[in-house]
């Protein structure tokens, strides 16, 4: 007998069992997927408006310090702008006190040609013209040294800084000493620093009688004086000015010093001009005198040579109030 063969049937139940769940499993993951989609894009949404919000954020931030240092460059500007004008301005009052230090000196020039010339002169006179010349009565000269010594009264206003009592307090003293040589006898001295400050202070505002235990007092007492001092001799001779001048009084006023601190010598010659104010016949309050001590001169390490400026000012403040301004070479004494 011929065994039978059993039919096989491809699209049984079971296949299509297995086809239909495969079907709806990946209808099942495309639901899913376009359901996270919204959820995904929102948190995606949260997080660029955070980063636009930080980025706006710096910008304002940069915004607000670029408007402050547009503010600042502006007044560092103007603050430019005006140092210029002021170096400008400076830049001709130097040039003015140059002219004025270079006629200075031509002037001198030609006193000491005109002195040289007299020597000669003189060595070369006969006989005859020397008799006559003893025979005519003596000129009696009141200045020594080219310096005029007709006051009665005097006022020493000293520079009492640091840089001259390390440097040059002995030649101090010796000038101070050979000043008083110069006059045997007055009616009043007085001592003070540049800042007004009193040797003395039992003597403010009134006169120190001038006999001999008080001229070796005064000596003695400068040996260790120690006060307070910016090296500007403004201060002092104003308030000598104001507080000793007199009409019935010939005073002169004595400047010991090294260096001009300032920067404007216009305003201090100004200063003094107002205080020691000419009279209608041209003459000045009191006499101002100065002595320079070349500390600064000296002494290299100092970045700006306020010497020369302690220089150019008294020669200008002695030639304009009747006096004169000597300038030392050395601080040796």
């Amino acid at each position: 007998m011929k065994s039978r063969r059993r039919d096989i049937q491809v699209f049984s139940l079971s296949f299509l069992d297995c086809i239909c769940c495969g079907f709806g499993a990946i209808i099942l993951l495309f639901v899913l997927s376009k359901f996270a989609e919204p959820v995904i894009i929102e948190e995606v949404k949260e997080d660029l408006q955070a980063v636009i919000l930080r980025l706006e954020q710096e910008i304002f931030e940069i915004r607000g310090e670029t408007q402050v240092f547009n503010r600042e460059l502006t007044e560092k500007r103007e603050q430019l702008s005006t140092e210029k004008v002021k170096m400008a301005r400076l830049q001709g009052d130097l040039s003015k006190l140059q002219g004025e230090f270079s006629s200075s000196k031509q002037n001198a020039s030609v006193q000491n040609i005109i002195e040289g010339k007299l020597a000669r002169a003189r060595q070369e006179l006969t006989e005859e013209m020397k008799r006559l010349l003893k025979d005519q009565p003596r000129r009696i000269d009141s200045s020594i040294g080219g310096i005029p010594v007709d006051s009665e009264y005097i006022v020493f206003i000293i520079d009492t800084s640091s840089s001259m009592q390390r440097n040059a307090w002995g030649l101090v003293l010796q000038k101070m000493k050979e000043t008083l040589e110069v006059y045997p006898e007055v009616k009043g001295i007085q001592i003070m620093n540049d800042m007004g400050n009193y040797m003395f202070p039992q003597y403010r505002g009134e006169w120190i009688p001038d006999t001999p235990a008080r001229r070796r007092a005064i000596i003695s007492t400068l040996r260790t004086w120690r006060s307070f001092s910016n090296s500007s001799p403004v201060e002092g001779i104003t308030a000598a000015i104001r507080t000793f001048y007199g009409p019935d009084k010939k005073i002169s006023l004595y400047v010991f010093g090294d260096e001009f601190s300032g920067t404007d010598m216009q305003s201090v010659i100004d200063t003094v001009d107002r205080f020691n104010r000419a009279d209608e016949h041209g003459a000045r309050r009191v006499r101002i005198h100065a002595i320079g001590f070349p500390v600064v001169l000296e002494n290299h390490r100092f970045a700006v040579n306020t010497g020369e400026r302690f220089a150019t000012l008294m020669r200008i403040l002695c030639a304009k109030n009747g006096g004169a301004f000597v300038g030392l070479n050395s601080t040796t004494p």
